[in-house]
């Protein structure tokens, strides 16, 4: 099942990385909703985070919570609230997304237009955090 997160993994596809470890990558979502939107993925490929062994989303969930206090440091925040929809692409996935109200974590909303270079300094400011 080669995903886009597939390609991402193997540098098929580039993207901005914010952490790695030898089970997941993190890396922010193009289309955000808000400077800091990040996606973490299991290197393993899963389609449905539920067909994870408890272990490995204990961990998943872990790595996730260890990128949340980075992107919090890097882009101060009420709090960042954590996604799993899974609709869109076949391969096990975490939004987290720096939030000021509840309204902040609707997918509806209008995704931020962001240029490379905030791109990059975005997933530099969440990198040193890390």
């Amino acid at each position: 099942m080669a995903t886009i997160f597939s390609k991402i993994l193997k540098g098929e596809i580039p993207s901005y990385k914010v952490a790695e470890n030898e089970d997941f990558y993190a890396f922010l979502d193009i289309n955000p909703l808000a400077k800091g939107h990040t996606l973490v993925i299991p290197k393993k490929e899963t389609d449905y985070i539920f067909d994870l062994s408890d272990e490995e989303l204990s961990a998943f969930v872990c790595y996730a919570k260890r990128v949340a206090k980075a992107i919090k440091k890097a882009y101060p925040c009420q709090k960042v609230g954590m996604a799993v929809i899974g609709l869109d692409v076949r391969h096990a996935h975490i939004h987290l997304v720096p939030l000021e109200k509840v309204g902040d974590l609707n997918f509806a909303n209008e995704k931020l237009s962001l240029t490379d270079d905030e791109l990059k300094e975005i997933a530099s400011n969440i990198s040193k955090n890390m």
